[in-house]
């Protein structure tokens, strides 16, 4: 079943060129490759061309794709794209150009957000155009949101069941419609005709047409189609966690041969994934937010014929001779030769009173990206000074009437990421409050206002709160290891040449070469990304340990 066949209209790609025989070229491309999930319109003339994307703006269709010569006699290509684009500002944009136009198509990328430029001729297609497009067509269908098609969730804009539900669904990149029943009539038909009643909101309307009241993650998880059964008796390597680290090490797994499973306990993508803006990632000079690399990512996991497991929950952990078993939330056991633990860290709990009454009922830790919109007008609260609450201040400045950064320090420059510090400075719609925390959380069923208190001028006051968002900072994922893993005063589990500083590694390590790099206490079992002492906070990093682990997979497979 095609992206599209829950629709009606297939959306279009548009091509334009005025020389025929390159214009029949790139139609006749198309059409073999995507004739079955898109309309395929063509055209000599950028005046034609115009006239029929405003025609099919008014009869509201869809436009997926411009492809677009540079050098026209009616209008360049960059300047046709800019008046399209007007129309329809998220179709993905693509220049033809001869050699000597290579300029002009490189200034296309800052003029019109230029997604790719060919230079003429393209073929064969299969090795120069397909892959292109083929990505470029998937990043639009992630982003396209039909208004009557996907999963809508009915309930109370502040409760924390609601924001559980939304939250899950966003991180595993999965497309709803939020419904508040206060606010819309629809919510209260929806909630009539599924019969559920206040007490069993929130409700979550599924595509098919079957619903259920206040479902858990792992019932959402089954109806959505993830796998949380694994598949094989035996698996070469299984990964914990599907961050950054674990998904580069199923990518690497996979791609190499490795009968690979992955185990995620929430949703993928881990905290980069719940990022709004990524713009120091090597190879994507306009950035990208957590989900788009997370949903590529997952796109390239699953072509290596990866298993994910989600929600799904390592509860145990035992080593029988050179096989490590792990048994799962509901009672399943799970097989493999060899470990990589990529559980990550989770943000730290503010302790302070009134937090934990309204967690999720407008405080939220992390969750920019899932409650933007409802922060619409209302002045905002983020706490922390690092890269995450520097992303989530800007994002959320797109929404809320005020965003007010509180920080214990002096400034934001000594823990965030310069290019973040200039946009916090230049942007009107955010202050940072230096030497203020909080001291107290008031509301009546949600949360309305703060108790703030400034170090500097020893003064307490009450502020009105629309929202308030918590970054301050994290901690590793590791109570839950139930086998005995050498781990730092903070919890991050020891790897390498460090396991030989501690007094009980002999009792542990019995193998007479050294543990490899990125090996715990344990052989076989390994750790990578954030979850390990000494790894560097980076998406780069952890990715790039996440493919090394698998390197030591290797070695130590071949030992055994």
């Amino acid at each position: 079943m095609t992206f599209f066949s829950f629709y009606m209209k297939l959306p279009y790609i548009i091509a334009l060129d005025d020389d025929q025989q390159v214009l029949r070229s790139i139609t006749r491309d198309l059409r073999s490759a995507y004739s079955e999930d898109y309309r395929i319109v063509s055209t000599t003339s950028a005046a034609e061309a115009l006239d029929a994307v405003n025609e099919l703006k008014k009869k509201k269709e869809a436009v997926a794709l411009f492809v677009v010569d540079q050098r026209m006699p009616e209008m360049e290509g960059v300047e046709f794209l800019s008046e399209a684009l007007k129309v329809f500002p998220k179709a993905k944009r693509v220049l033809l150009t001869a050699y000597s136009d290579t300029e002009a198509a490189i200034n296309a990328i800052n003029e019109v957000q230029l997604d790719y430029y060919f230079i003429k001729p393209w073929d064969p297609p299969e090795e120069k155009l397909y892959p292109v497009l083929e990505g470029l067509l998937n990043d639009w269908q992630a982003l396209y949101k039909p208004g009557y098609a996907g999963i809508k969730v009915v309930g109370f804009q502040f409760s924390p069941a609601s924001h559980d539900i939304k939250d899950f669904l966003a991180g595993n990149l999965i497309p709803y419609q939020w419904i508040d029943v206060q606010n819309s009539k629809e919510g209260a038909e929806l909630q009539s005709t599924y019969k559920c009643g206040e007490q069993d909101l929130p409700l979550v309307i599924f595509e098919d047409g079957s619903s259920l009241c206040k479902p858990d993650l792992l019932s959402i998880g089954k109806k959505i189609g993830l796998q949380q059964e694994a598949s094989a008796n035996l698996y070469d390597v299984v990964i914990i966690g599907a961050g950054p680290a674990g998904l580069a090490a199923a990518v690497y797994g996979g791609s190499e041969g490795l009968k690979t499973l992955v185990i995620e306990k929430y949703s993928p993508g881990g905290q980069a994934g719940t990022s709004s803006r990524i713009e120091n990632y090597l190879g994507f000079p306009n950035g990208l937010s957590g989900a788009e690399l997370t949903r590529r990512a997952l796109a390239q996991v699953s072509r290596f014929g990866v298993e994910i497991l989600a929600p799904q929950e390592v509860q145990d952990l035992e080593i029988k001779g050179s096989y490590k078993i792990l048994t799962l939330s509901d009672g399943k056991k799970v097989r493999s030769r060899s470990i990589i633990l990529a559980t990550g860290v989770a943000y730290r709990k503010l302790e302070t009173e009134g937090i934990n009454d309204y967690t999720g009922a407008g405080i939220y830790y992390g969750g920019a990206m899932t409650e933007a919109k409802t922060c619409s007008s209302r002045k905002i609260f983020i706490v922390g000074g690092g890269n995450s609450a520097g992303q989530a201040a800007v994002y959320l400045s797109k929404f809320a009437g005020k965003v007010i950064m509180l920080i214990r320090g002096s400034s934001i420059e000594s823990g965030m990421s310069q290019y973040l510090v200039d946009q916090i400075h230049q942007n009107d719609n955010i202050e940072v409050w230096e030497k203020t925390e909080i001291r107290g959380a008031m509301g009546d069923g949600k949360l309305e206002s703060l108790k703030l208190f400034n170090s500097e001028e020893s003064k307490e006051w009450v502020e009105d709160a629309g929202g308030l968002f918590i970054y301050i900072g994290a901690k590793p994922h590791t109570a839950w290891l139930p086998i005995r893993i050498f781990k730092d005063t903070s919890g991050y589990i020891e790897t390498g040449r460090n396991l030989m500083n501690y007094k009980d590694y002999p009792k542990f390590w019995k193998l007479e070469r050294d543990p490899y790099l990125l090996e715990t206490c344990t052989p076989g079992i390994f750790a990578a990304g954030d979850v390990r002492a000494g790894a560097l906070n980076r998406v780069a990093s952890a990715v790039g340990e996440g493919s090394m682990a698998i390197k030591f997979v290797h070695m130590y497979l071949a030992e055994n």
